[in-house]
Order: C-alpha cells, then sequence, then structure tokens
C-alpha cells in the first residue's frame, strides 16, 4: 500500500517554473470553454463507500462531450486558432478520445480535421471521428511514427498539429476537471483528501494537479496507469522520464504511450503525491462496479481510478476521495463481455 511522503507548499512562482497552469489560466479556459463543454457532475454510490471504506465522489467525465475529458483540451486549443489557422484546418494524433474530442470541436467551429488513428483503436472512436467529419488517417503503431505523419501532412497543408497532451492549452483545458471537482466538493460543504485522475501522456492528471495543489494545498493528487504501461510510476521512482517496452499490453486503449509527456512531466513530478497502477483484471472489475451501482458505462482507461481504489492502492479508510471516470468510449461488444464474462 502506498504511503506518500509529506506535500510541500507550492508559491505561483513554482507553478510558473515547472509549467504548470495558473489557477487564473484555468479559470479563463473554464470560461472560455463554458458555452461548449458540460460542467460533468459529481457523483457519489453509498454501496461503493461501503465497498471501499471510504467517501468516494466520482466526477463523471463519461457524461462529457464526445465522451470524455479529452473534448476540454480540444476546445480550449481551437478556440484560441487565429481566423488563418482555422482555415488551414488541424492535424492530430490519438487513440481515440482525443480524436473524437479534435473532430466534434472541429466540426461545431467549422475547421477541417485530419486524424492519425492506431488501426487496432477501438471501432466506436474510428467511426465516430469519421462521422464528425474528420478525414481519419490509420497506422500502423508498431512500424509507423504518428508524429512523423503528422509532421508531413502539417507541412503540406499548412495545418496546425494538436497534440493530445503535450500542449499548454491542452493540459489548461483539461485541468478544468479539477476545478469544477474542487468548487463541487466545496459546495457540497466537503474537503478532499485526495484525487485519482488517469494517466497516458499525462494531461490530464497534470492539469488536475495544477488545479487541485493551486485551490487546496493539502489534497493529494494521484496519477492512476495501467500495470503494463506504468511509465509514469517508473519516472517518479527514478526521477528521469522511463519507457514502456514495445511489447506492452493492456485493455487500456486510452492509456497507452511510449514515455510521459515532455512538458507534462515536470508538473507531475511536482505536483503529484505518486502513480498508482491496475492490473486489466482490476479494470474489468471497476468497470462492472461502475455499471452495476453508478448506472455508467465506462470505458477501461476511464475505469482505472476506481479499480485503485476497490483494489485498496493506497490508504483511503476514512477519507474522502474524488476520482476521475474519464471516459466511456468503449465498443459494445467489449463492454458486453467485460459485464457478462
Amino acid at each position: 500500500m502506498l504511503q506518500s511522503p509529506p506535500q510541500v507548499a507550492l508559491t505561483a512562482q513554482h507553478f510558473e517554473e515547472i509549467g504548470a497552469p495558473s489557477i487564473d489560466a484555468i479559470a479563463a479556459a473554464a470560461k472560455r470553454i463554458a458555452p461548449y463543454a458540460s460542467n460533468t457532475p459529481l457523483l457519489e454510490s453509498p454501496a461503493i463507500n461501503a465497498l471501499t471504506g471510504a467517501r468516494v465522489l466520482f466526477k463523471a467525465e463519461v457524461l462529457q462531450q464526445a465522451g470524455s475529458f479529452k473534448f476540454r483540451g480540444a476546445c480550449n486549443r481551437l478556440l484560441q486558432l487565429s481566423a488563418a489557422q482555422k482555415a488551414a484546418g488541424v492535424v492530430a494524433f490519438s487513440s481515440g478520445n482525443h480524436a473524437l474530442a479534435i473532430s466534434t470541436v472541429a466540426r461545431m467551429l467549422d475547421i477541417a480535421a485530419t486524424i492519425l488513428m492506431p488501426s487496432d483503436a477501438p471501432r466506436t472512436k474510428i467511426e465516430g471521428a469519421r462521422r464528425n467529419g474528420a478525414t481519419v488517417r490509420l497506422y500502423d503503431r508498431k512500424t509507423e511514427d504518428r508524429e512523423a505523419i503528422g509532421a508531413e501532412i502539417a507541412g503540406a497543408s499548412g495545418a496546425v498539429i494538436v497534440p493530445p497532451y503535450d500542449d499548454p492549452f491542452i493540459m489548461t483545458g483539461q485541468a478544468t476537471v479539477g476545478l469544477e471537482t474542487v468548487e463541487a466538493a466545496r459546495a457540497g460543504g466537503v474537503t478532499l483528501d485526495a484525487v485519482l485522475a488517469a494517466c497516458s501522456g499525462g494531461g490530464l492528471v497534470a492539469g488536475v494537479a495544477s488545479a487541485v495543489r493551486a485551490l487546496s494545498p493539502a489534497t493529494r493528487v494521484y496519477a492512476v496507469e495501467p500495470a503494463e504501461f506504468n511509465e509514469l510510476q517508473r519516472s517518479l521512482a527514478s526521477g528521469q522520464p522511463e519507457k514502456n517496452p514495445p511489447d506492452a499490453r493492456s485493455i487500456c486503449d486510452a492509456l497507452q504511450v511510449a514515455s510521459p509527456g515532455k512538458l507534462t512531466f515536470p508538473v507531475n513530478r511536482a505536483l503529484l503525491a505518486g502513480s498508482l497502477s491496475v492490473t486489466d483484471d482490476e479494470v474489468r472489475h471497476a468497470m462492472r462496479v461502475a455499471f452495476e451501482h453508478l448506472k455508467l458505462v465506462v470505458e477501461p482507461g476511464g475505469a482505472v481510478g476506481l479499480a485503485a481504489v476497490l483494489a485498496g492502492k493506497f490508504d483511503l479508510a476514512g477519507k474522502t476521495i474524488a476520482v476521475v471516470l474519464s471516459g466511456g468510449n468503449v465498443d459494445a461488444d467489449m463492454f458486453a463481455g467485460v459485464i457478462h464474462p
């Protein structure tokens, strides 16, 4: 069970030095995206509280536009494009949720979007991006470099590259999840002991940590990763970015990256209390619990925070915890196989 060292109080200058978005920038992003994004509810289940021995609140980003938190960062980024950049279009690369988010926002703002997606991405995500009017270019994640392909397309067309996490506007947009979580908890008279958020490249948890640590310095923020893709956990231990092996596999398709983001890692190293890892079986159990007790469809990558709570990955007895359910875009057949194994 994870035991974290005492947290250090942070100044506004410290946030700036590590490249974390300021609370003013996060508040501005929340106002900017408000006409488009949903302020998702903070839910609670007495049954899950009883299972865990804690009070667990769930930030239901499965109910967000495009089905995940990714809509926030995509919206914040595309709304700040110039008229010329909007006319040239955007290029994004994604295993799915960023693709859905970018294509949804691009449709809303009448911007042409080209999305690079791995050929083994869930069909619901590939088809969803196409339904939104995006041009989808599939690639082999084992043999092709998505960033090189994206750079080639952008060079030929003049389109703006919108990465999934290593972008300050994206990180700031995702930080609105943390802002809303703390605000909703406070409105209910609740002080949060910890917040858990999924991690792939680290944009969500870095943004959440930036907001939470600014508004509630004593609250601990943890990343949660698949056991086979725990690059942040290993990087925090070593103090430098570590890579995942190329043959790593997980059912969490949304949380598969080679290494931590260049912009997000310094933020996460400074602000997080730690990173927890969960197995695929623990994730499947969490998906079933979310469906049974919250009546929500949560994709594997979106369920890792709940999986960590249910598996007792850290000491939460008697504490109040917020868990981000980060996405709900899962193929029907896959979800049915989890719910009825």
